[in-house]
């Protein structure tokens, strides 16, 4: 068991931190060093192997060149990004740097950040990362890599001296296939949601006829919405992220701008949808799901609502992105022009909405292959 003043600590993750002074700022402010273990006895080894190693070198190497290590400019890039991006990232940041960068490379000199050493850390990740040691996604993976070329290349820009900037350094990462409504599917969730209106089951169509996503809908207000002219203003998205405040709760709820410039959009509303928000609008401001000014309904609330709806009107599982590129995937088999259901779906190119939320049915690529039959065809 740890004893006061040893400096080890158990973390929420269920890995032990220990901590020293490794050195002194030219204020005497302490520069702290860690190490990590899965085990407080591991731990407790690290820390001590690494104090009774501590010396002179830790400062100066044998050519009386200053060492710069990897954690303080790590920490300072945080400090000097933190206040230009939107609060969720930055909390997004903060977790992949003392969840898997500092852990792996904190302690480590600059000089000793290699090619291979990157490569080596990416792939232990890939195999045995994460709490249960069951391996991280190539995209969590391929997001700490980015995370870390950033913080080199401010290195860089503070005139420091790299081994490797990762920028050759890549993570193959493979798309998931993604859960597309079929027709009959959506035909038949579509009967439910209308057979058993209310709120939220007006929310699930303007989803799935709209391609808005989960975090828009619960952050969409009476206003936003222009019956006369039949479209949406979308400019707020809602999201649950970690709050930091150790007195506080874990999390907390925040409305913000959308993700990106483009996702700040105008949609059309089909004339179906506008006569259900007619019969349905009971306001003209407040929360869109609540009929409310104050109490809103968080995206977990419409997720699990979601996974109900499905169940009751028998269809397969999905999760809530499912509508979105259930939507776009329908828009392409009506013939859509792909410029105009990019900017729909808030996207920043048209590769993005082709690569990513198209998904062309076997239906439709028979009907395209059938298209083939007439130069076959004997005259």
């Amino acid at each position: 068991m740890p004893r006061r003043g040893e400096n080890i600590y158990k973390r929420k993750d269920g890995r032990w931190e220990g901590r020293y002074i490794r050195s002194r700022s030219t204020a005497g402010k302490a520069i702290y060093g860690y190490v990590y273990a899965r085990t407080y006895k591991e731990a407790k080894e690290k820390l001590n192997g690494r104090l009774s190693t501590q010396n002179e070198s830790s400062v100066k190497d044998s050519n009386h060149v200053m060492c710069e290590f990897f954690q303080p400019i790590a920490l300072n890039w945080f400090d000097s990004i933190k206040g230009q991006i939107k609060e969720s990232t930055s909390n997004k940041y903060w977790n992949i740097l003392n969840s898997y960068v500092l852990p792996a490379f904190g302690e480590k000199e600059l000089k000793e950040i290699t090619y291979d050493c990157i490569n080596e850390s990416c792939n232990q990740l890939l195999i045995s990362g994460g709490k249960k040691g069951q391996g991280l996604s190539p995209k969590t993976v391929s997001d700490i890599l980015s995370l870390l070329r950033n913080i080199l290349q401010y290195a860089l820009q503070q005139g420091k001296t790299l081994s490797c900037d990762a920028r050759s350094i890549h993570v193959k990462r493979h798309m998931k296939e993604l859960r597309v409504l079929s027709t009959s599917e959506q035909q038949q969730l579509c009967e439910y949601l209308q057979s058993n209106l209310n709120s939220y089951n007006i929310g699930i169509l303007l989803c799935l006829f709209t391609g808005l996503r989960v975090g828009e809908i619960c952050a969409l207000r009476w206003e936003d919405i222009s019956i006369s002219d039949k479209i949406i203003h979308v400019h707020h998205t809602m999201q649950r992220i970690q709050n930091h405040n150790a007195k506080g709760p874990k999390t907390r709820i925040v409305i913000t701008t959308p993700k990106s410039a483009c996702s700040i959009r105008v949609i059309p509303i089909p004339d179906e949808l506008i006569e259900m928000l007619v019969l349905y609008q009971k306001t003209t401001s407040g929360y869109f799901l609540s009929n409310s000014e104050q109490k809103y309904v968080e995206p977990r609330i419409m997720q699990s609502h979601f996974k109900k709806v499905l169940k009751e009107s028998a269809v397969a599982p999905a999760n809530y992105h499912a509508l979105r590129h259930t939507f776009a995937t329908r828009c392409i088999e009506l013939g859509f022009d792909i410029k105009s259901l990019s900017e729909i779906l808030g996207h920043a190119s048209v590769n993005i909405t082709m690569n990513r939320y198209v998904h062309p049915s076997l239906e439709l690529k028979k009907e395209n292959m059938q298209k083939l039959s007439s130069l076959l065809a004997v005259k």
